[in-house]
């Protein structure tokens, strides 16, 4: 019995009993292992007992629910196995309320299209503002017009990506977290947009050389994000763990596999690189760093897994950067 099932017992559990705690007592029938599972609530009342019916409520479904071996321990995993915990045949657990939840297609959609409509919104309205300042100037120069075309594209890219190209797990984030994360998406491009669209922007100190030649590269990483993320669809996962090794295709783009686990994170910190030197910006060259160091966390987590998971990956994969991290 896995914690996918045990989680329907939390399903009967009102909303009196938002942290509550199972504690079963199992009994061997053979091959069979049956549970006696008694609900108490966090001062150890009894609040009722189960034998073999369940009763389900809607507002527990099992993507808000967590179940822990301590009151304030980490969650145990969807499919940690009963028999392989630190527990005897009497087995005391406590439920947990995540809150509500939404899919990651959800998460990766409101995290995308803030960023892309805001950004238009502070280009359009301070277009007005940089008008009004300087009757010779009908509108504002190349840099920060092919910035906003940069910003929006590079968006407008992953919300296709997220409808048409990448297979999301059947896992849910909660919506605090979201909110947050929303927040930090959000913020950064409404930084970004002020400064980079406001009247006294000063253009990049070598000019368009400095701005049409980390075009190139930001288009570059653009076009090898895609390929990577459409090469990773083609491979299919089994929830968050892959069922073959991604290797180099006859894309170009591809070919980065040679060296790093995870070229996506590669490619998006190649693109707000060449961003941050296109405009000369400090916001954007602060949002980059702290994008790398949440991307290299990542993609070390990912390469880990890997790892873990095929006896024969190749060895001179890193995580992020080639040869280095």
């Amino acid at each position: 019995m896995d914690l996918k099932s045990l989680f329907v017992v939390a399903q009967f559990i009102k909303a009196r009993c938002a942290h509550g705690m199972l504690a079963g007592k199992a009994k061997k029938d053979k091959n069979y292992v049956f549970y006696e599972v008694e609900i108490q609530d966090s001062k150890k009342l009894k609040l009722c007992y189960l034998d073999k019916s369940f009763v389900t409520d809607p507002k527990w479904y099992p993507a808000r629910q967590a179940l822990s071996l301590h009151p304030d321990g980490e969650s145990l995993k969807d499919d940690e196995v009963l028999e392989n915990l630190p527990v005897g045949t009497t087995v005391t657990m406590f439920f947990h309320d995540l809150g509500p939840q939404l899919g990651w297609t959800m998460v990766f959609l409101a995290e995308c299209i803030g960023p892309l409509f805001i950004y238009l919104f502070f280009f359009l309205h301070l277009l007005n503002v940089y008008e009004q300042i300087d009757d010779n100037t009908s509108s504002p120069c190349s840099v920060v017009t092919l910035a906003c075309v940069c910003h929006c594209f590079h968006y407008f890219r992953r919300l296709l990506e997220t409808i048409f190209i990448h297979r999301f797990s059947d896992g849910t984030l909660p919506l605090q977290t979201i909110m947050r994360n929303c927040l930090y998406y959000w913020g950064f491009s409404a930084w970004l947009a002020y400064y980079i669209n406001h009247p006294l922007y000063t253009p990049p100190s070598y000019g368009n050389l400095q701005v049409y030649s980390s075009l190139v590269v930001f288009m570059l990483c653009e076009a090898g994000n895609f390929s990577i993320h459409l090469a990773l669809n083609n491979l299919g996962c089994n929830g968050l763990r892959p069922k073959r090794i991604p290797y180099p295709t006859r894309n170009p783009f591809t070919w980065l596999f040679f060296f790093v686990s995870c070229p996506n994170y590669t490619y998006e910190v190649g693109t707000w690189l060449s961003f941050s030197i296109m405009t000369q910006c400090v916001p954007v060259a602060l949002f980059t760093l702290l994008g790398f160091v949440q991307m290299t966390i990542w993609a070390r987590g990912k390469h880990k897994m890997y790892i873990r998971e095929f006896t024969d990956y190749p060895e001179l994969r890193s995580a992020i950067i080639p040869l280095f991290l």
